[in-house]
């Protein structure tokens, strides 16, 4: 029994159905956004603008944010971070980079009761400050850290 034919056959039968659905007009495809977001807030090129069209002029200092991230980054361009709200209630948030020509980085929704929590690599294009601002119960919170780094990321 030639097991990779089968596999081959039944995958081409499969796309060519789904072909067939889509051009008789039954699935349409269509854009599929997980959550409408501040476009403004993402375009802003000045950092107290984005506070400003995130709601987070005025957050307050908070030692329930962790953020780890390293003191100096030997490549802008992958900069590792964790971010962990201890905040209960966290339904947001948001990474900054303050020298960035894009200050603000990433920004991430969760459900209540979800665990605010997540990791990723962020492109720096200087030695900066990083800002993390957390939204819950309707306030905002936020932790500063100072990040150096050795290569360019963004500006190269």
């Amino acid at each position: 029994m030639n097991t990779g034919r089968r596999s081959f056959l039944q995958g081409f039968g499969n796309a060519a159905l789904l072909a067939g659905l889509v051009g008789a007009g039954v699935l349409k495809p269509t854009r599929a956004l997980a959550v409408d977001f501040n476009r403004s807030a993402f375009d802003s090129k000045n950092l107290a603008d984005t506070l400003r069209l995130i709601g987070a002029t005025a957050a307050e200092a908070s030692r329930d944010i962790v953020l780890k991230a390293p003191e100096i980054a030997e490549n802008g361009s992958a900069v590792p971070i964790e971010v962990i709200s201890q905040i209960p209630g966290t339904t947001r948030l948001s990474v900054l980079v303050d020298k960035n020509p894009f200050p603000l980085a990433l920004q991430f929704n969760f459900a209540p009761g979800a665990a605010a929590r997540f990791q990723a690599k962020l492109k720096m294009a200087e030695s900066s400050r990083l800002r993390i601002v957390a939204l819950a119960g309707g306030k905002h919170y936020t932790v500063l850290r100072e990040v150096k780094v050795t290569v360019g990321g963004c500006g190269e």
